[in-house]
Order: structure tokens, then sequence, then C-alpha cells
């Protein structure tokens, strides 16, 4: 009779513990995450926050005739937004006009990048102005808020 009052008691600790754990980690015991699992890499609003950054800065940049910059930040846009269409899942609410968006994204900052460094600065200005535009939409489409300039 002792072995089998240890059994129940064991098993009346092992319920308790488990109704009184943290909810975080609750998937940890339920075993559907590995304890050696990849950081997650950057949210979707970091990434739109991040696009919009860049192509702001880059449209600053072409005010005042800085070319590099403006292939620079065109460059980092176009990899915000690849990132971004990654993360896209077809069932998302406004994803076919944000992967719209996105690939024109990419398109228009290719356009700029393929220019050379000592281009014209107001050469680079179209592509980089609808890139800015493809970008707005895009943050539209998904229903993200935009970063606050400051």
């Amino acid at each position: 009779m002792h072995r089998n009052q240890a059994i129940v008691r064991g098993m009346i600790v092992a319920v308790m513990l488990g109704a009184f754990a943290p909810t975080w980690l609750s998937p940890a015991i339920a075993g559907q995450v590995s304890p050696l699992s990849a950081p997650p890499g950057p949210s979707l609003q970091e990434e739109a926050d991040g696009l919009m950054k860049n192509v702001e800065e880059m449209m600053a940049h072409g005010g005042m005739g800085d070319a590099k910059a403006i292939i620079h930040h065109c460059g980092e846009a176009s990899r915000l937004a690849e990132g971004m269409l990654k993360q896209l899942a077809p069932s998302d609410p406004g994803s076919q006009d944000a992967r719209t968006a996105l690939d024109d994204v990419v398109r228009q900052c290719r356009r700029v990048s393929e220019r050379d460094v000592h281009t014209d600065p107001g050469t680079l200005l179209n592509p980089a102005i609808k890139a800015r535009a493809a970008a707005r939409d895009s943050i539209k489409a998904l229903g993200l808020t935009r970063v606050n300039r400051s």
C-alpha cells in the first residue's frame, strides 16, 4: 500500500505543478518548443518601421543630391521588403496587396542600385519616389502603424 500511495502522491504533485506553472512555460512543458530553437527574427512591424525609415531617409538624401546615400538606403529598403515578403502568409488580411507593393519596392530599388554612384541624383529620384509610394502602400495594406518621424 505504501508504494501505491507514493505513486499517487507523485501524480498529484505533477498535476499541481502543471496547473501552477507560469503560462510562458506551458509550451516548453508540452514539448512544443525546442530548448535550442533559434531566436525569432525581427517582427513584421519592426521591418516595416525600418522600411519606412530607409525610404524617408532615401528621399531626404535625394533632396540633398547625395546619390551614394540614395543607393545605400534603397538597398536597405529592398532588403527589408524581401524580409517582409518572407514573413507574409497567404491567409494574412491584405497580404496580396502588400505582396504586390513590396515586390514593387524591390523592383524600383533594383533600378536605383543598377545605377552608378556618380549618376546624377535627379535620375535616381523617379524610381526612389515610386519605391517610397509602394512602401507606404504595403504598410497600409498590412494595417501596420507607421513609425513616428523625429
